[in-house]
């Protein structure tokens, strides 16, 4: 039990208190039924239409026939299959992508159990897969070749099914009505080899009938028919089935901690090298009146028989107010050591009269042109390069009219002969629709920016950025502008609903979508009309019915993002007109509301989601020297979450943890703002808030591969976990874990922080994050990734959008991480007096403002130096990132002599000195194995060789952890490899980097000491 001097209030309260502070921004469709969004693919109510409720839009299809719909005494509306022996439904056949284990879940009433009927079937090339099935009062569900069976579903009444196929615990598993009937265990499941990973095209999934249609179609009704990308457990299945039986819905507030098949481990037991563990120092900080202090997360430890040992992991309280601090003095917090009683302790003194004096920027960034990757020193590719080039040579190829098409469509305009849309979150009746293009001009300007030394592809990403600006400024000179019969509204306040529906709606199906431009306000530009913005003001959630909305600031974010991009890379006016018409659009809408209104909208979990709005604004504000950008930014503050409440006591401007539970990605951008209204306002409270969350969500939420998210508890994959600190009690989401958009933006904040504080903790995460994250996101051949990233045992990645034609949001992501890899390689101080070598990768810079080039040649991170040549002269200070990994010394030589200097890991070494041209630095920074455990379970560690994460090589799936037994005073004992390839073996699996994995992993180990 934790123990904290002088405020055992907050102790014994965290548990109660946390959990309602974890659903401030949790309303909307978050968890259904006990499950995470995430976890689902599509979902068909049956009430009137064939629509898929999900986000995913995989709207059903009805074959040979028209559907029937009946009333129902239980479900109001439902689907009647009728025994027609060539109808069926049609389930598009993207379901099927990216799934590791499946579920179905569905309501249905028999009407007869005399005849062979499909309830419904999974196949390709006409071969079938999975089948249910109900044949001589028999249910039948075969799979592969595997087949269970139970007793018919009760006639002429509504009965709850269920199949579940667990990839890795090899289970099939068919509930009925709450009750296992039917288990089959130590069966291979492999969707992948099945059904294909990027392309599942002779696949189909029918519902009601056979995929031979022969003599066995469905009588029977149907509700409710859901598709899951992992298997339900039982509790799962119950909290789906209470919904209806017993009217008890299952959402996070009933539901607590997801139950699942991780393995436990006794609380009790020491583990890895605190199995060694003989005292912990304790530690003094001090704070300033109202703010939390920043606590250590590891302290020096001292081990048995002089062993050396990593320092120590310690966990404090993460107290959810600030009412501690709010007296001048000292107390006492006491922390704890997962599996030991060793009780450290922190002394904190509460200064009155202390206030800090948060930094100002003293770097600046090169831009994309000044810095190109090259080949390594044996002259082969990087894996910076082959990423690069896969995407550049895809991106080069796409059509400009697709990521225009639902631009047009809004404002009721022709499409370009052969035009396409995109599909995926930018289909016609997606309310996030636009997304992609915003992330596409982003990724336009940062390619053109980054291919000036090949000039025919420079001109062709500058053809595509003009013509994209082009048609965007002509339509939003449309908007809020007279039509033929001279009616129009140009002012913002004053857009009311389209003639001939009872209200605002989101409905953007070809036969309901509003196209009446004329009234949305002047400036207005998007890919749907204004409703989603204005039912959000009235309180809409995240949904996808018409009274609902999907987050349209976040889609609006990208899309004013990438047209800055465009102005600041080619300096095209009408991108800037284009982010100031429609800014202008928004300043009046917000600028109305009241800070209730506000605060209500920006908690709302995804419908109020806005991605880096208050980034982008504050941008505006400084390129257009505006301050009333500014205020438009500031509209956009997350009151709760930057300050506690209105009356901004406490929240992360206080050092107070004010996300555990929330949504990542919804909420790290709005982070990223912070640093850049600090930069624009200097208000210090914005860079506390940056400064705050990067700490706390690195050192308390961060898998080993950088990513920091993927909640068990929320029932959420893209969720910080409920507490900090507890990754494996409440983190390792079946669904997956680490959303690749949510390490994207934290390599953003990460990167406006280190321009800040030249921290080598920034560029340390940074290097863990983008080599082990991002470089390991994208698919071997083509440029289609990862949306999560998947840690648990035996897991695999699954990669979508190899052609760029339907994006998520990480696959938009993509687009920009993969043509920006270069951007933090090197910083320059403002003042062009320092230049900061952050990362070991093979580069060309052209510092142009000293007229100095330096060429970092290195097979970096297969060999452990670097040679940095200076071509240029001059009196400039060079400063060396030494990693915090490089534990085995960091050596320095200057035009071959060796030099004698302080290197400690995790510092900057500066040499200065006035450089001649055709001088060298040799960095060497010898490579050791070293362990990354998870904080509250220790014995479960990732494997690194420097900064590379080394993922054992899985034939299949697993449940359980991979053991390995390593030697305590030297891993490298146990370890057999070949530095120079990054592969190696422990008794007898191969080790890869995470980078180079494309099968079956486990990045997560079981480790145990000898």
């Amino acid at each position: 039990m934790w123990i904290v001097n002088n405020v055992c209030r907050v102790v014994t309260s965290i548990l109660v208190i946390c959990s309602s502070i974890s659903l401030k921004a949790q309303n909307g469709d978050q968890i259904l039924d006990g499950i995470g969004e995430t976890g689902m693919v599509s979902r068909y109510i049956f009430n009137g239409d064939l629509k898929d409720w999900s986000r995913n839009n995989l709207h059903g299809s009805y074959q040979q026939g028209l559907p029937k719909f009946v009333s129902d005494t239980k479900f109001n509306k439902v689907l009647s299959f009728d025994n027609k022996h060539s109808e069926y439904l049609s389930i598009p056949k993207d379901a099927l992508l990216n799934i590791e284990s499946l579920s179905i879940s569905t309501w249905l009433y028999s009407k007869s159990n005399t005849t062979t009927q499909t309830y419904f079937e999974f196949a390709k090339n006409n071969k079938s897969i999975l089948k249910a099935s109900q044949d001589k009062q028999k249910i039948f569900i075969a799979f592969a070749g595997t087949t269970i069976h139970a007793t018919s579903l009760p006639l002429n009444k509504w009965a709850h099914l269920v199949v579940v196929l667990d990839a890795p615990s090899k289970t099939i598993s068919l509930y009925v009505d709450n009750k296992l009937l039917a288990e089959e265990k130590n069966i291979p499941i492999d969707f992948s080899k099945l059904f294909g990973t990027q392309s599942v095209g002779s696949s189909e999934i029918v519902i009601g009938n056979s995929i031979l249609k022969n003599q066995e179609s469905l009588n029977a009704l149907l509700h409710d028919f859901r598709i899951y990308r992992v298997p339900l457990t039982k509790g799962q299945i119950t909290g789906v089935y209470n919904t209806i039986v017993k009217g008890v819905r299952q959402d996070q507030e009933r539901m607590g901690k997801v139950q699942d098949n991780l393995p436990e481990f006794p609380i009790s037991q020491a583990q890895l090298y605190n199995t060694y563990l003989k005292s912990v120092a304790d530690c003094e900080v001090e704070t300033q009146l109202g703010e939390l202090p920043r606590l250590p997360s590891y302290l020096q430890g001292e081990y048995m028989d002089n062993m050396i040992g990593p320092k120590v992991r310690v966990i404090w309280p993460a107290p959810i107010d600030n009412a501690e601090v709010l007296q001048a003095g000292k107390y006492t917090i006491t922390g704890k050591i997962p599996g030991s009683n060793i009780l450290p302790k922190a002394v904190v003194t509460v200064k009155a009269n202390s206030k800090s004096n948060p930094p100002t920027i003293k770097l600046a960034s090169f831009s994309l042109d000044q810095i190109s990757l090259t080949w390594d020193s044996n002259n082969k590719q990087t894996k910076f390069i082959e990423n690069r080039d896969k995407f550049l040579g895809t991106l080069v190829n796409t059509d400009p009219n697709s990521f225009l098409y639902m631009f047009r469509n809004a404002f009721g305009q022709q499409q370009p002969e052969g035009a396409k849309p995109l599909g995926v979150w930018d289909s016609q009746d997606t309310k996030l629709r636009g997304h992609a293009t915003g992330h596409y001009l982003t990724a336009l300007a940062q390619a053109y920016a980054g291919t000036y030394n090949d000039s025919k592809m420079h001109d062709k990403f500058a053809q595509k950025m003009l013509y994209m600006v082009d048609v965007l400024y002509e339509l939003s000179q449309l908007s809020g502008k007279p039509n033929n019969n001279s009616e129009f509204e140009a002012n913002p306040l004053s857009v009311s609903a389209a003639k001939g529906k009872d209200g605002f709606d989101s409905d953007l199906s070809i036969e309901g979508i509003r196209t009446d431009y004329w009234n949305w306000g002047k400036g207005f530009i998007s890919a749907y009309p204004p409703d989603q913005f204005i039912m959000l003001e009235k309180g809409a959630k995240y949904g996808g019915q018409k009274n609902q909305v999907w987050a349209p600031y976040y889609t609006l974010h990208k899309i004013l993002a990438g047209l800055l991009d465009i102005y600041s890379v080619s300096g095209n006016k009408k991108a800037l007109d284009l982010a100031v018409g429609m800014t202008d659009w928004v300043h009046v809408r917000l600028n109305a509301l009241p800070k209730e209104t506000l605060i209500s909208m920006w908690n709302t979990y995804i419908a109020g989601e806005f991605g880096g709005m208050n980034e982008t604004l504050a941008q505006l504000s400084a390129i257009t020297k505006d301050t009333k950008y500014l205020k438009t930014a500031q509209l956009f503050d997350n009151i709760d979450l930057f300050f506690g409440n209105a009356e901004h006591t406490h929240g992360l401007a206080k050092n107070v943890d004010s996300f555990r539970g929330l949504h990542s990605n919804q909420h790290i951008p709005q982070i990223v703002g912070s640093i850049e209204m600090y930069r624009v306002s200097n208000l210090d409270d914005y860079y506390k808030i940056a400064d705050n969350f990067w700490y706390k969500a690195v050192n308390d939420y961060m898998y080993s591969i950088g990513g920091v998210a993927g909640a068990r508890n929320p029932a959420n994959a893209e969720c910080f976990a409920k507490e900090p600190s507890t990754i494996y009690e409440n983190g390792f989401s079946a669904g997956g874990q680490n959303e690749t958009c949510a390490t994207y933006n934290m390599l953003k904040l990460t990167s406006n922080l280190f321009m800040f504080e030249q921290k080598a903790e920034y560029m340390d995460y940074f290097e863990r994050a983008l080599y082990n994250h991002i470089l390991a996101s994208v698919d071997e051949h083509t440029p289609a990734n990862t949306y999560h990233v998947p840690l648990r045992p035996g897991s695999v990645k699954q990669f979508g959008n190899p052609n760029m034609t339907g994006f998520t949001c990480c696959n938009g992501t993509a687009i920009e991480s993969n043509t920006k890899l270069q951007n933090a390689i090197y910083h320059r101080s403002i003042d062009n007096k320092s230049l900061y070598v952050n990362l070991y990768v093979p580069s060309i810079l052209n510092w142009k403002e000293r007229n100095v080039i330096i060429e970092q040649t290195t097979n970096f991170p297969k060999e452990d130096h670097t040679r940095l040549t200076i071509k240029g002269k001059g009196n400039f200070k060079v400063n060396v990132r030494v990693p915090h990994w490089a534990k085995k010394g960091f050596k320095i030589k200057i035009n071959g002599k060796q030099e004698t200097v302080n290197a400690q890991p995790g510092t900057y070494l500066s040499l200065q000195r006035n450089w001649k041209n055709g001088d060298i630095i040799d960095l060497q920074m010898p490579f050791d194995f070293h362990l990354d455990p998870v904080m509250d379970q220790q014995n479960i560690a990732s494997l690194f060789y420097g900064p590379i994460l080394l993922a054992a090589q899985e034939p299949e799936a697993r449940v359980d952890w991979r053991k390995v037994a390593l030697d305590a005073k030297d891993l490298s004992k146990s370890i057999q490899g070949d530095p120079k390839t990054l592969e190696f073996q422990i008794d007898g699996v191969l080790f890869k980097p995470f980078y180079d994995t494309y099968g079956r992993h486990s990045v997560y180990l079981d480790v145990t000491l000898k």
